[in-house]
């Protein structure tokens, strides 16, 4: 079992996360496995000066879903690197981020965060090495 009974216990503890929870990014689904985190898209408040989806919010997305998946494991966990790759611009209006652990190690752990659009487009991969505290 994780650090987290349940989805409320998870959203509890990150409700201290102000910069996610204002641009928007939601705690969706928690297991031992995988976390669901997502974003709806507010062209005001999410686009850049081209009028594309600034690569800013998909990170913190996808942070954030790190975040609570590396916690779920470890309390606490913070991130020694990251890396994202951008596939393509989103076309639908609201964004998934799916983490999962691809290693757990002694001291640190490897996670991958899969983002997509709600029509299904794949948008980015965040990978990211944590460390446990």
């Amino acid at each position: 079992m994780g650090t987290f009974a349940n989805v409320e216990q998870a959203r509890a503890f990150f409700e201290g996360d102000r910069y996610a929870a204002e641009t928007g990014v939601t705690l969706d689904a928690l297991d031992d496995e995988s976390v669901l985190c997502s974003l709806t898209l507010d062209k005001s408040r999410h686009c850049n000066a081209a009028g594309g989806v600034m690569g800013g919010v998909m990170f913190t997305l996808a942070d954030f879903a790190f975040a609570v998946a590396s916690n779920q494991r470890h309390k606490v966990t913070v991130a020694l690197d990251v890396q994202i790759h951008y596939f393509s611009p989103p076309k639908g209006t609201r964004l998934l981020a799916r983490a999962h652990c691809v290693k757990d190690g002694r001291t640190t752990c490897v996670y991958d965060v899969d983002i997509t659009d709600d029509t299904g487009r794949a948008i980015a991969r965040f990978t990211a090495t944590g460390y446990k505290l």
